[in-house]
């Protein structure tokens, strides 16, 4: 799904804030760091993540890569920081009613 310039500002406004919920690290992408994202992006729907120092890939290639195996979309990539937002198939949660 692709995301008009209206919702990705409303999505960078929420996620602003926030602190990274998962962290990719020298490892790279790897099953463990997928499955993270996976459970972050169902239970909330919008997270960020961050690249640490070690990691051979930018932040962007982390957040391009995620978002194309789990079909979300990338928000936003600041630095060693990037967002992802994925809307949630689950029922009990409250979700981000986009503009």
């Amino acid at each position: 799904m692709a995301l008009s310039g209206k919702q990705v500002r409303y999505l960078r406004s929420l996620v602003h804030h926030a602190n990274p919920s998962v962290f990719v690290g020298k490892a790279d992408i790897t099953d463990g760091v997928r499955k993270q994202v996976e459970d972050a992006l169902e239970a909330h729907e919008l997270i960020k993540c961050g690249v640490q120092d070690g990691s051979e890939l930018t932040a962007r290639e982390a957040a391009e890569a995620l978002a194309e195996q789990l079909e979300a979309d990338v928000v936003q990539v600041i630095g060693h920081r990037f967002s992802l937002y994925r809307k949630s198939h689950k029922k009990d949660i409250k979700h981000i009613e986009l503009p």
